[in-house]
């Protein structure tokens, strides 16, 4: 679990999670109906990419900022 964490604070894994964010938030978009909700979770994963926080951080013990993780 640190191991992805620790790859998630760096900018790989912030352009990871960005880009899948947006992907979930287009075919949540083109499906329509429930799968709304599918561009709402696409939606959190490009906002905690874009200010660099991981969410997983406190199940591992570590810090939620990812500066933090990096120090």
């Amino acid at each position: 679990m640190k191991a992805l964490v620790t790859f998630m604070s760096t900018a790989g894994g912030r352009w990871l999670r960005i880009i899948v964010g947006a992907a979930l938030i287009a075919v949540g978009i083109m499906l329509g109906g429930g799968w709304w909700a599918l561009a709402a979770v696409g939606a959190v994963f490009v906002l905690v990419g874009a200010f660099n926080v991981c969410l997983l951080a406190p199940l591992a013990g570590l810090p939620v900022s990812g500066s933090a993780l990096r120090r």
